[in-house]
Order: C-alpha cells, then structure tokens, then sequence
C-alpha cells in the first residue's frame, strides 16, 4: 500500500465544522468506508495521558473522538474506546477530560485493556506484551495529539500506541529500556510496527508545546491529518513543525529499521507539509534521560493504583 498522508488546515472544534473538516481530509482514501466495514468492532485510541489538566490541551479533544465514533457508526461499524493512560482508569481520565457526554450521547464504550503476549518479527524484541482488545479489533484507528516531549522530544501517532501497554507495564518497560533513549525508541517502533493501526487521525487544531506531555503550554496549530501508514504520518508533522526527525528516538527508529517510507514515496493528496510550516514551535527546554530504575516504577505503580482502586472510586461514591 502506498503511504499517502492526508493534510488539512483546520481551526474549529465545533462540530459542524470539524465533520466538514474529517470529511475531507479522509476523501483521497474513499472516506471512512475505505477503512471499516459493516459489523467491524473499532478501537479508536486517543491520547489520555492524564485526567489532572484539560485546560492543557495535552488529550484527544473529546469533539474528535466523537465524530469519528459517528463517522465510523455510519459506515456500520461498532466504535469502543480503549486506552491505559499512566495514572488511573481510561474511564476515569476520560470523564475527567470532558468525555462523559459523548460517552452518554453515542452509548460509546469505553474499556480497560489487558495484556497478552505477542510475538514480533523484531530481531531486538522477540515478544511485546499488548492490549487483547487493540489485537482483536478488526480495525484500529489511533487518534493522536501533537506534542512536545521531555523525554522523547515529541509524542505523536507512534508514541501514543504506547497506550496500548496495558496497566503499569508501560513502566516495567521504561525500566527495561534502562537509560538507553534509543533502545526504548525502537521498543514503541515495534509497538507501533506490531500494531499496525488501519488509519490515523492527528489532533493538531491546538497542540501541546514545550516541556510536554503535560507540563507544556496550549498552542494553536490548525493541523488536522490523516495517514494510513503512522510511520508517513510523524514524519510529515515533524517536517511542518520543522523538528529533525534524527532528534525524535521514534523516528529515528523507524528510519534506521526501514519502517518509514522515504520521503519522497510518500503521498500527499491534499496540502504539502512545506506549505503548512510552523514556525518556532517550542521543543522541551531540558529533554530527561530515559531512566526509570525499580524505585520509581514501584512508587509509579503505587500511584496508579491508588488513583484507579481508591481515589476515583470515592470521587464516584460522592457524585452519588
């Protein structure tokens, strides 16, 4: 299949006016049948990074994981959402990012993933252990946000595959990866590689710069993407952002592996990256090292099973 990466500019959550906008940018694909058919069950996987700061536009805006679910329900599909953010449950996080009403309105489910193992064809990983739900899903679709990164320089439609890690293993594998940026690089290439998303839709009418994932600050972007190969899709947002695709470890992985298409194989349908170019967008002012030693990953763990076992359900009890 030919990597196509499909750009729009596009400025408004409203939902009239962001249907317009996924109509289009899905177009040169055939639309949204192109990718589901009738009875397919759909994981959508946005970024729910945490439940702590919406204001911080650092999740997948809520107005475009509903009209995707709507778009996908149209072509026959069954949407679920499915994510393990880093802290507390994806319904919780979710709730917490103003998701309770789409929820509601779709009659939208929204599950917790657990692991499996699954082997990949990767010389340096011979397993990863993934979400069942993302594996069994007759078609995934990732629905990323652009963001800087302290640690990875940028998180986009690769690194939010890392939430289909199921529970605190995501941390068993930052301590994997010890303090080898690249090793850990290449580990959520493989993710993504093994996962093999169908589409991808980036949310980058406002992004998330500086010291991301969530410590940075809103930016307005006006970008809305899509891709079938997450692979084209980073790169192509790395060159309107202007960022060295060397100084992002996933692309780095990916261009050392092969996994991304050269550039000048990949399609654009719509707008040239060159022609959508951000200036100065603000990378983090100090990356940090990739190093979660066995301390960090118990107080890690601890701290998300306080969230999801204690402190939400309380939060539930006395909503009652």
């Amino acid at each position: 299949m030919t990597a196509s990466v499909s750009l729009l500019p596009a400025h408004s959550y409203k939902q009239n006016l962001l249907r317009e906008s996924l109509v289009a940018v899905l177009k040169p694909f055939g639309g949204m049948e192109a990718f589901v058919r009738p009875g397919d069950r759909v994981l959508l996987k946005p970024n729910l990074l945490t439940g702590g700061r919406p204001q911080k536009e650092c999740t997948t805006r809520p107005e475009l994981v509903a009209s995707v679910a709507e778009m996908v329900m149209a072509a026959g599909g069954k949407p679920f959402i499915g994510d393990s953010p880093a802290f507390g449950s994806a319904r919780g996080v979710a709730e917490n990012n103003g998701y309770g009403p789409l929820l509601k309105a779709l009659d939208l489910p929204i599950v917790e993933l657990h692991g499996s193992r699954y082997p990949t064809e990767s010389k340096t990983f011979d397993h990863l252990r993934l979400s069942k739900e993302a594996m069994e899903a007759d078609v995934v679709i990732n629905l990323p946000k652009v963001k800087s990164h302290v640690q990875l320089t940028m998180t986009l439609g690769v690194k939010n595959l890392f939430g289909c890690v199921p529970g605190k293993m995501k941390a068993w594998w930052h301590m994997e990866a010890g303090k080898d940026v690249n090793r850990f690089g290449e580990m959520l290439v493989e993710t993504a590689r093994t996962l093999a998303p169908n589409l991808t839709i980036l949310d980058g009418i406002i992004g998330h710069e500086g010291n991301g994932p969530s410590g940075g600050d809103p930016r307005s972007l006006g970008i809305l993407a899509a891709a079938n190969d997450v692979f084209a899709l980073d790169r192509a947002i790395l060159e309107i952002l202007q960022v060295d695709p060397e100084q992002v470890p996933t692309m780095a992985a990916a261009l050392r592996l092969g996994y991304c298409p050269a550039w000048e194989d990949i399609e654009f349908p719509l707008h040239c990256p060159q022609a959508m170019q951000v200036e100065d967008w603000r990378l983090p002012d100090n990356l940090m090292p990739i190093d979660f030693g066995a301390p960090r990953v118990l107080r890690s763990t601890f701290k998300h099973l306080y969230i999801r076992w204690i402190k939400e359900p309380m939060a539930a009890y006395a909503q009652r």
